[in-house]
Formats: structure tokens, C-alpha cells, sequence
């Protein structure tokens, strides 16, 4: 492909729950293309009694997609963003101590008893600003430690987030990226560093952690010693927003001062930004998260399980011999009867991979009728979705005191007109669908700011907006979702 003299070449890396992707953008100055160098899936590997990440097969595709890249022509940087709390730890050889383990793992269920033993829920909200929550990073090391691995953490150099741990693969770098280590709840926004009283509660070095690196700061350069037998040339690393969310949220191409963003994903994390953090009782009491994002734009919001249930309800007809595209269960859910089936999309039981249908079936055969079919099943999800998208509007309304507008979905989700539809008609808002590749683009956005091609985060969304123009959904139908509505919250109090 021809490169424009004026033009950058910027990578992103974008590491999700479901799979991954190494993204090109081509700036000109006003305006960003987008194509695809690499996709692959990722899906966590069980073995035995634990859930883990193939971080070897990551980083080769990873490799495989610089090389292609650098065969194009030059490229000016890469960031890397993934999901957050999961993480490596090496030794002071650089080794790699043990596989990365996932997220999803049940050990932290096991061991969450030992964890608020030593710090009550309220009191890490209160340090940390964090939902609580059975993923977060202090779980994990908890879970570690009553398990009888705490030895691996005391001999351990360095703690590394998922990001963090490929860009150090690449350059030998050893940082902790901010918005990735906020999220963690092990991070005080008060000291904008880890806590110390929670490291000592823990037992945890503080040396275990690296040096905060904030968005937009050098990570090392692609070509020296890691990876010198790998045929790469030189190109810089920058610490954009590690945590996709982050990311995405940067890419919202709209005012953000009246705006509700959803980064439409395996996880739906709904919220809006906030200048600093928002952590109080009202805040502990609906465990609403605050993660930190690129300096003035702090984001506080809800998780919500999101397409990963859809995703689930995918690969198990695959595992039957039943292939079903996205849009094959879009459609299918289109045509199957409205408001038949609702289910809690975070209840526990959806957590965890596997057998999702049949968890679906059981959790709905408590209130009546089974949804048998894909579609019925998929209808199911989507309606109950949006149904809880309206109950965290309320909710961050009542507790921001603030009114939103407008919902903006960014991410895989922002493509899917049908949730966008119910989205729209159960919040009674307008849905602003897209950026698709918000990730990438709010991780290309910070790299321009770095290189000192734009301004201002509020510049690269309107840079954003003009490259990929968004499509508008109205609410329709409100007195039907409104009653549907109000049966939901009758089946699933808060």
C-alpha cells in the first residue's frame, strides 16, 4: 500500500476478553484511516481447577502483526490496551514466573473471605474509589496468597499488567500505565500511586509494582535487545490509556458533559466522565466504579456483562454443530416474541464459559417460560440488557445528580442495531452509535497527542467523529417499555 509523504502511521494493539487485534490508522492531518493488520481469537484456557490466557500465543500474533506492518512502510509508534486486572510476574532474570491466569477464574469466589478479612469492602472503596468485585487485581493476589502461592509473589521482581507485560516482552521496559493500575484496587487517586496501606495489609513490596506512567509518556522503543533475533526495526512505544475502557471512552465523539457512554463490548461498562473521582456512600452502596482515564476525563460507571453472554450462547450451538454468525442471532432475535423471557445478565451463574443456554433456561424456568430457540434466547439477552442499561441511567442520574441526554455506544455493540433499538426504547434516550473502533481510535488519539499532531483529547474526538460518522437511533414505543420496564425491576429488585 502507497504511504502519503505527509501522513503518520500509528499501530494499536487491542487485547480483548473475546480476541485481538493489531489495528494500522493513517493520520493526514484531519483525518484517521483504519485496516486491520492481524485478528485472532482469545478465549481463556481451563486447566485443571484454573482459567488462563495463552500470553505466549498473544504475543506471537503480536510479532506477526509488527512484522507486517513494518513490511508496509514506517511506522511512527504503538500502544498497547487490553482488559484490565489480569497479570504477569518476572523474575529478576526477566523470566516469566507462571502462566497469566484470567479474570474469570473462580479462585478469588474461593478466596474472598480471606481478602475482606484483612480490608472490609467499604473501607477498599473508600481507599480506592473501586467497585468490589470478584475480577479485580486485588482479588487475584489475595486469592494467591490463601491459596499458598504468596512464596511467588515474595520472589517476584516485577508485577506487570497484561499491557504493561507485552510492552516490557518488547522493550524491557517496567511500568505500571495509570489508567490500567486504577482500576486494580490497589491504587489511591488521593496519592495517584499505589496504596500503602493496602500493599501492607497484603504483605506486598512496593517495588513489586513498577513506576506509574501516565497517558501519553514514552514505554521504550521496539528494537533492541527483546526482541533483536526478531527482525523488527526501531519504533517507539507509547503508554496511551492501557485500559480499553479508557480507550474507548476517549473516542466518544460527543459532549461528554450530558452524555452517558457504553463501551460495547464482551463487558458493557456504562457510565460518563467526571473531572475528579466520585467516591461516596451513595457510590459504595451501588458499587459504582471510578477509573482513572486521560487526565479531566475520570469515568465513573457500572459493569454489565455484556455481549459476553451472546458470545457464550454462540460458541456453545458451535460446539453442537451449529454455526451462528452475530447477525444470524441478531435476526433470529428480531423475529422471536418481545418480552417473554427476562433474565439478571450479572447474575453469577453467567459469569463463567460454558453451558450458557442451559444456565439461561434454568435461571427463566423460575419464573415461567423457557426460551428453547437461538433467537428466544438471544431476545432474551438483548431486552434484559437494555433493561439494566435503564436501571444504571437511573441509578448514576440519582447518584451524579446530573441529567444525560444522549447515550452514546461505542464498540463491537455500536454495530448491532437491534440493541441499539432497545437501548434507545428502554432509556427513552437517543442512541448514538459508533465509533466501532473505539478502542483503537482512543488509543491512537493519545499517541497523536504524544507526537504533537493535536491538541487536546477534545480535538481528536472531533478528528474521530469527521473519519467515522455515527448513526442516530430514536426511542419509539415508550409507554410499551416503560411497563416492561417496571416488570423487570419487579423480577429483579435493586
Amino acid at each position: 500500500m502507497a504511504i502519503a509523504e505527509n501522513t503518520l502511521n500509528l499501530l494499536a494493539f487491542d487485547l480483548g476478553g473475546s480476541g485481538g487485534k493489531l489495528m494500522e490508522g493513517r493520520f493526514d492531518g484531519s483525518r484517521i484511516g483504519l485496516s486491520e493488520l492481524i485478528k485472532f481469537d482469545n478465549r481463556p484456557v481451563p486447566i485443571n481447577r484454573g482459567l488462563y490466557w495463552d500470553i505466549e500465543g498473544i504475543y506471537r500474533f503480536l510479532l506477526q502483526g509488527l512484522r507486517k506492518a513494518a513490511a508496509a512502510g514506517p511506522v511512527y509508534s504503538l500502544g498497547i490496551d487490553s482488559f484490565s486486572n489480569d497479570f504477569g510476574l518476572v523474575d529478576k532474570n526477566g523470566e516469566l514466573l507462571t502462566p497469566v491466569r484470567c479474570y474469570r477464574d473462580d479462585r478469588t469466589v474461593r478466596h474472598a473471605d480471606y481478602v475482606y478479612s484483612r480490608v472490609s469492602k467499604r473501607k477498599l472503596y473508600e481507599l480506592t474509589g473501586n467497585q468490589n468485585a470478584r475480577f479485580n487485581t486485588l482479588m487475584q493476589m489475595g486469592a494467591m496468597q490463601a491459596a499458598g502461592q504468596g512464596w511467588i509473589l515474595e520472589h517476584a521482581r516485577r508485577f506487570l499488567f497484561v499491557p504493561d507485560l507485552l510492552i516490557y516482552f518488547l522493550t524491557g521496559e517496567a511500568l505500571a500505565e495509570y489508567t490500567i493500575a486504577s482500576v486494580s484496587q490497589f491504587f489511591s487517586f488521593a496519592s495517584q500511586n499505589f496504596c500503602e496501606e493496602l500493599l501492607a495489609a497484603f504483605n506486598l513490596r512496593r517495588d513489586l509494582f513498577g513506576p506509574v506512567s501516565m497517558p501519553g509518556s514514552p514505554a521504550g522503543t521496539i528494537g533492541g535487545a527483546p526482541v533483536q533475533d526478531q527482525g523488527l526495526p526501531p519504533c517507539r512505544v507509547v503508554s496511551i490509556c492501557e485500559h480499553d475502557t479508557a480507550s474507548a471512552y476517549l473516542a466518544s465523539p460527543l459532549n461528554s458533559e450530558n452524555t452517558i457512554i457504553i463501551s460495547s463490548g464482551t463487558w458493557s461498562l456504562m457510565g460518563c466522565e467526571l473531572k475528579a473521582p466520585l467516591i461516596s456512600e451513595e457510590g459504595f452502596h451501588y458499587n459504582i466504579a471510578n477509573e482513572g482515564g486521560y487526565p479531566g476525563h475520570h469515568r465513573f460507571l457500572r459493569n454489565v456483562m455484556g455481549s459476553w453472554i451472546i458470545q457464550e450462547i454462540r460458541a456453545d450451538y458451535q460446539a453442537m454443530g451449529t454455526e451462528y454468525s452475530f447477525a444470524d442471532l441478531e435476526k433470529a432475535a428480531e423475529g422471536a416474541e418481545p418480552f417473554v423471557h427476562f433474565i439478571d445478565v450479572d447474575e453469577d451463574a453467567f459469569f463463567s464459559p460454558g453451558g450458557i443456554p442451559e444456565k439461561i433456561r434454568k435461571d427463566c424456568g423460575k419464573r415461567g417460560k423457557i426460551p428453547e430457540s437461538a433467537g428466544a434466547l438471544t431476545r432474551c439477552v438483548y431486552e434484559s440488557l437494555a433493561m439494566k442499561y435503564r436501571r444504571n441511567l437511573d441509578i448514576l442520574e440519582r447518584v451524579t445528580g446530573k441529567t444525560f441526554e444522549t447515550i452514546n455506544i461505542v464498540g463491537g455493540g455500536s454495530r448491532d442495531g437491534f440493541l441499539c433499538r432497545c437501548t434507545a426504547n428502554a432509556c427513552g434516550r437517543p442512541v448514538v452509535a459508533g465509533p466501532r473502533e473505539a478502542t483503537a481510535l482512543g488509543n491512537m488519539l493519545v499517541q497523536l497527542i504524544a507526537a504533537g499532531k493535536i491538541a487536546s483529547v477534545e480535538e481528536g474526538r472531533n478528528v474521530i467523529a469527521a473519519s467515522f460518522p455515527p448513526v442516530r437511533y430514536e426511542p419509539q414505543e415508550a409507554s410499551r417499555w416503560e411497563a416492561e420496564y417496571r416488570r423487570y425491576c419487579a423480577l429483579f429488585p435493586e
